[in-house]
């Protein structure tokens, strides 16, 4: 294939797909403390918590073309960061069947999280896609409001998020955190630069995937700022009306068709999903 399509494909899948998922679910006005936060409560996730989900390329000439499977796991790391339990967050992203062939992809993210603050200490990045390689370990000291990378050390907003901290914070926020215009910032890091993302909240709807039926939270966000993110991307996701607030589609218009990652199992939630109108199996 050209070089100019390979990259094409590698922005889609590291900047619509992979982040499309995180990028969902910011719901808390931008701000910036004097200290890291000690505390934030959680009751949308906890331990072996795993979610797994199907890339697909959707339009009416091709119609569902899987493209890919991405993974998302909660564990206990093993050891303590600046003295603090941690969760380690582990996103996996890979290409499947015929895209293989002419683009492979394989790239895996992850998040330390401490379980108290819910605020990251380390963020690890390795990118496989197609000839593109990214390897990066971005550590964050939230006191200090700096990050420091293997290539740059930069100034940061206390507790601010990487891309994947980011998604399971959100998932702890409630619509009562709103205000009234529904629009709700938040900062986040990747690729030595500060982003700030832009959310809009757009009511309630009845999605329906291959786990189920659910009463989702409709979001629409957008990137306000950043060289990445030039072009604010027209996307759409949906989370659960409930405690777990799961991301249970995500979709992402392109030129002809959109890209979509859909839920397809699930394990280990903390809470009951209440917001499930009927089970994938009762269709």
């Amino acid at each position: 294939m050209k070089p100019s399509h390979d990259k094409g494909i590698s922005q889609l899948w590291l900047k619509k797909v992979l982040l499309c998922i995180s990028l969902c679910f910011i719901l808390l006005p931008t701000c910036s403390f004097a200290q890291a936060r000690s505390y934030h409560p959680n009751q949308a996730f906890g331990e072996d918590e795993f979610l797994r989900y199907r890339v697909y390329y959707s339009s009416l000439i091709t119609g569902n073309v899987t493209a890919g499977e991405a993974t998302i796991e909660v564990k206990t790391a093993r050891k303590p960061m600046h003295g603090k339990e941690v969760w380690k967050i582990t996103g996996s992203g890979v290409s499947k069947g015929a895209f293989n062939w002419f683009f492979k992809v394989k790239d895996r993210f992850e998040s330390y999280v401490d379980k108290e603050a819910v605020i990251p200490y380390l963020f690890v990045r390795r990118t496989r896609e197609g000839d593109y390689v990214k390897d990066d370990d971005v550590y964050f000291y939230h006191n200090q409001k700096i990050a420091t990378s293997r290539t740059a050390t930069k100034a940061i907003p206390s507790n601010i998020h990487d891309f994947v901290s980011a998604l399971f914070f959100m998932r702890t926020l409630n619509l009562s955190d709103f205000d009234s215009d529904s629009s709700y910032y938040l900062d986040f890091f990747l690729d030595d630069s500060v982003y700030v993302s832009k959310i809009k909240y757009l009511g309630t709807e009845a999605i329906e995937t291959a786990v189920g039926r659910f009463r989702c939270l409709k979001i629409a966000p957008m990137m306000a700022t950043g060289n990445v993110f030039a072009n604010a991307y027209p996307m759409f996701v949906w989370v659960t009306d409930d405690k777990n607030h799961l991301p249970i589609l995500a979709e992402s218009k392109v030129i002809v068709g959109s890209v979509k990652m859909e839920l397809i199992a699930y394990k280990n939630l903390r809470n009951l999903m209440e917001s499930r109108l009927y089970s994938g199996k009762d269709r």
